[in-house]
């Protein structure tokens, strides 16, 4: 049998045993119920154990598994503590890091897809892996002109190992759903099996790369590096350092993780408006803090990295989601109701209260309501078991909402992007990003003749 046959069932073997150890536990959590112990104190071990052994495997593997468990590791911050406790050190080690491939795999890839002579386009390159993702890793190098570089290499077969994953990940999702609160995982691993063939195409991931590279050449907030080379199952760019956010998370000053968590802000909302295009993975793993901001040496700009899954917006952020969230902070219930109706987030079928729908969504926009707010754990436990408990309202409504799939990446980018704020703990001005970079939210622009009809 090859090596790569081999590792399949190996994976497929590993990832089949998460079931069955959730089946196990129920039954140890049976046990335990039978000799006395209370029910919560049996679900809280149950699923801190069910939660360990899914993040230990998923973090044992590349593909679609890692790709996954990183996906899913920034709604940590939803989890009650006690359980996201224990693992949240698995949960950073998956947004960082793989097992490495081995070099000569490496220079296999390099020779095919640079030429034989692959090594003189480099004055240096470091066998040794800088980092490991879920589809390939990353080696630094010094590239013939002398800019130090990253040079991503694909792993071979990782399409395969991706797909496969995700498939049978899907076969089990109803049962890892109650490790999130809240969090539908079925769609998740649809939504991340629709991008496997964007991701593995490192031709659309320059592309995407170099117009955000151009777009923030001069920016004084947000550092995306340049593209210097690009092939099939290569993509050489140049190098940054800087502070990864998941150390920020752990170990960064207050004034690291706020303003950390403004310039993650700032950029969600200000990418699409100045590139058209969504940076749709933000996992701690792909940003890093650089000194230098706009203060000095004492002052930090936001690095940002991996453009191999983008949603593309040519108009931005569709200016619907500005209008409803304005029209929320007003209390237009009526309005509201009309809109998300005519965008599709009401199926035609379905007849709902407008006053209930405002009721559902103030909570979730409270961070919009004020001129800053402070991400936490808490209230994203708060969110979350409000829309999981099915005896409250915004359960039942919540059921009866549609996600119309224009939106689907926008939403999870979104959540996404809240969840790694509250990880970070960050105060920021949130009101500030969407007035200055959301269509349909700050306030209305006038033409020209407006503006003189107003001065006079």
């Amino acid at each position: 049998m090859s090596d790569l046959p081999r590792k399949a069932v190996t994976r497929t073997a590993k990832l089949a045993a998460l079931p069955l150890g959730f089946a196990g536990r129920a039954t140890w959590g049976l046990g335990k119920r039978i000799v006395g112990e209370s029910a919560e104190i049996v679900g809280r071990e149950l699923q801190q154990r069910t939660a360990e052994q899914m993040f230990k495997v998923l973090g044992e593997l590349k593909g679609g598994a890692m790709k996954f468990g990183q996906a899913l590791s920034v709604f940590e911050s939803a989890l009650p503590e006690e359980i996201a406790g224990p693992y949240r050190a698995a949960l950073t080690k998956l947004q960082e890091a793989a097992p490495p491939m081995p070099t000569r795999t490496v220079h296999s890839v390099l020779a095919e897809r640079l030429g034989e002579d692959w090594q003189g386009l480099f004055l240096e390159f470091e066998d040794k892996p800088a980092a490991a993702a879920s589809i390939g890793q990353v080696h630094r190098g010094v590239w013939l002109d002398g800019r130090e570089v990253a040079v991503k290499v694909q792993y071979p077969g990782a399409g395969e190992a991706l797909l496969s994953d995700l498939n049978q990940l899907s076969r089990f999702a109803r049962l890892l759903g109650p490790l999130i609160p809240g969090m539908d995982i079925k769609p998740l691993i649809a939504e991340l099996k629709d991008r496997v063939s964007e991701e593995l195409d490192y031709g659309l991931e320059a592309q995407a790369q170099q117009a955000h590279a151009e777009e923030f050449a001069d920016d004084p907030d947000v550092v995306v590096p340049a593209v210097v080379h690009q092939c099939e199952q290569v993509l050489v760019t140049e190098w940054i350092d800087g502070v990864p956010l998941s150390e920020v998370i752990s170990d960064g000053t207050e004034e690291q993780r706020n303003r950390a968590g403004q310039l993650l802000a700032r950029f969600l909302f200000s990418g699409p408006a100045r590139t058209g295009l969504l940076h749709a993975d933000p996992h701690p793993g792909n940003f890093r803090l650089l000194p230098g901001g706009p203060e000095g040496e004492d002052d930090w700009r936001l690095g940002v990295l991996d453009f191999g899954t983008v949603d593309r917006l040519p108009g931005g952020l569709p200016t619907p989601i500005g209008d409803s969230l304005r029209m929320t902070l007003d209390g237009e219930a009526e309005a509201v109701y009309e809109l998300l109706c005519a965008e599709g987030f009401v199926k035609e079928s379905i007849d709902l209260d407008p006053n209930a729908v405002l009721d559902y969504l103030l909570p979730i926009i409270e961070p919009a309501q004020v001129e800053e707010f402070t991400f936490t754990r808490g209230w994203m436990r708060s969110q979350a078991g409000r829309v999981a408990d099915p005896r409250s309202p915004a359960y039942q409504l919540a059921k009866q909402l549609n996600l119309p799939p224009a939106y689907l990446l926008i939403h999870r980018v979104t959540l996404s992007t809240i969840g790694v704020l509250c990880q970070l703990g960050a105060t920021v001005r949130l009101r500030e990003e969407l007035e200055d970079w959301l269509p349909g939210f700050g306030p209305e622009e006038l033409t020209d003749e407006e503006e003189s009809a107003a001065e006079a």
